[in-house]
């Protein structure tokens, strides 16, 4: 069975289950809430529809460890859902604190309905998910339902602390390169750490192999965000639709520029020297790769993509479900670089 099948399985139940998360919780309140969820989701407004609902790559991470390891990933389907919940809670409160005016092609829930509304809508998003993961105990035992809230409780700690973490480094000019790591750790690989070892729990796995899962959700995630920082300097804009002036212009603090900071070369002395315009974009991107980012770049890509698929080796058997993980897993991690 090809990650390709097992999706086409598993999608229309995860939007299944997401609408009946929202419903539940909302089956009394007024229509206006329901309606900013659904829109953040993808399920209304203009332009509605798959493209505006993302690939739902968390909840489809944890359906699929479940089965790898041996679980019924139908029972996994409420941790799913409120993995993805928080994930969307997330993307709607970033784009309040980054003034992001589009998502997914689409105005964000900000600007369509207000700060104050939008704040509130990320906030029911985020209840609503711990009540999703709840559901689990339909089948699951009280402890197991228990230990899967406590996962997810945990990695929205860490997802906060990357956070903070991002935000506060707007502010410095300069940060070591070890910086970093607790930064995307929390804002990228907590969250996929929690999708695989959710998976895991909800399946039976024993503690040491949970492990295992949830290394590969989190070096997945550390990959991803790696390749992610180098597609936004020398990406093809035309083929990943990701800026490549944006990261640069705006400061941010991503794993080239970081390590072009601790060269104290070139680069350096031009990023301490002040704000950087979209028509130096070119040039710095060039000192970048003459003074070895790109490649330090690469190499950490390749190095945490090996770790991760190591860890799923590790974890489980060879299967359909570990092959379409295997894919999925290769999907991510080469997106037209």
């Amino acid at each position: 069975m090809t990650l390709q099948s097992f999706t086409e399985k598993m999608r229309p139940a995860i939007e299944d289950e997401l609408f009946q998360s929202i419903d539940r919780a909302l089956s009394n309140h007024p229509n206006g809430l329901r309606e900013m969820l659904a829109y953040h989701l993808g399920w209304e407004g203009q332009g509605a529809g798959p493209e505006a609902q993302g690939k739902r790559i968390r909840p489809l991470l944890a359906l699929l460890c479940s089965v790898a390891a041996g679980g019924d990933w139908e029972s996994a389907l409420p941790a799913a859902a409120g993995i993805e919940l928080i994930h969307n809670f997330s993307l709607i409160h970033d784009d309040i604190q980054d003034q992001s005016q589009l998502r997914r092609g689409r105005p964000t829930v900000w600007v369509k309905w207000g700060i104050p509304q939008a704040i509130n809508a990320g906030d029911l998003m985020f209840t609503i998910a711990h009540m999703a993961v709840l559901e689990v105990g339909r089948t699951k035992t009280a402890q197991v339902t228990l230990d899967a809230s406590s996962l997810l409780h945990q990695a929205c700690v860490d997802l906060t602390k990357g956070q903070y973490l991002d935000l506060a480094y707007e502010n410095e000019k300069v940060i070591p390169l070890e910086g970093y790591w607790p930064m995307v750790a929390g804002k990228t690989a907590a969250l996929l750490a929690c999708s695989t070892e959710i998976g895991a729990l909800l399946a039976g796995c024993q503690p040491i192999r949970r492990k295992a899962f949830r290394q590969f959700g989190y070096s997945l995630g550390l990959a991803f965000q790696v390749l992610d920082d180098w597609l936004g300097i020398w990406g093809d804009t035309a083929l990943t639709g990701k800026s490549v002036e944006n990261d640069l212009v705006s400061g941010k603090k991503t794993l080239p520029v970081l390590y072009g900071i601790s060269q104290k070369k070139k680069f350096a002395e031009r990023w301490i020297s002040g704000s950087i315009s979209p028509d130096e974009v070119t040039l710095l991107a060039k000192m970048l790769e003459d003074e070895g980012a790109q490649a330090y770049t690469d190499a950490m890509a390749d190095q945490l993509t090996g770790d991760a698929l190591v860890a799923l080796d590790a974890a489980c058997d060879q299967n359909e479900a570990a092959f379409a993980l295997h894919e999925l897993a290769n999907q991510l991690l080469r997106r037209n670089k």
